[in-house]
């Protein structure tokens, strides 16, 4: 294997987002919220995302429909939140719709939270090394094969001291990711990565 073998993917996630999705507004029984034009933006890279409601909205749930961190289509159900946030199990890279299942009570709101599923690449690959830049806070950095459920693969922590550099050893072979490696990480415990691989 050559040296020209070697790609490289660079990920950076912006910060918590709670209307970079949908803004503030009311919704009627049974209604889709109001998406912001460019709000796929903020899924890039893939992550969770949240709905807040300024009432009581726990008597009912919002359909959320969409694909995940694998680009595949994906569908969730998630109750609404009494006077704060809820966030969503599946990690999205789009949004297309989100619609409430009853009346919510008060102005709704959609988000972005924290907890990140990014692609290194989504097929079988060879991970040769990484570059971190770490945040404030420690935290730790899980990659996984497949999906962000699927089996992890490598793992290492980040330390408290922020926009400090981590170069961490790879094995000579690399480590191998069948149909596809995901990084799994808190946007707050860790700044940005490069990730090489083949």
């Amino acid at each position: 294997m050559s040296s020209s073998d070697i790609q490289s993917t660079f990920i950076e996630a912006g910060a918590v987002d709670d209307d970079a999705i949908s803004t503030s507004a009311t919704v009627a029984e049974n209604a889709a919220m109001v998406l912001v034009s460019d709000h796929n933006d903020a899924l890039s890279p893939p992550r969770k995302i949240t709905l807040h409601s300024a009432g009581n909205s726990s008597g009912i749930t919002f359909t959320v429909v969409g694909l995940d961190e694998t680009g595949a289509a994906a569908t969730e159900s998630i109750t609404g939140g009494n006077a704060g946030s809820v966030t969503s199990t599946k990690y999205y890279s789009s949004v297309t719709s989100i619609t409430a299942v009853g009346t919510p009570t008060d102005a709704q709101k959609a988000g972005i939270a924290a907890d990140i599923a990014a692609p290194i690449f989504r097929g079988d690959l060879r991970m040769r090394g990484m570059y971190a830049v770490n945040t404030g806070t420690a935290g730790t950095i899980n990659f996984t094969q497949g999906s962000a459920s699927g089996t992890s693969r490598l793992k290492f922590n980040t330390v408290a001291a922020a926009n400090s550099t981590e170069y961490p050893d790879i094995p000579e072979d690399g480590v191998v990711f069948r149909n596809g490696g995901y990084i799994l990480f808190d946007q707050a415990k860790l700044s940005s990565i490069t990730v090489f691989y083949a």
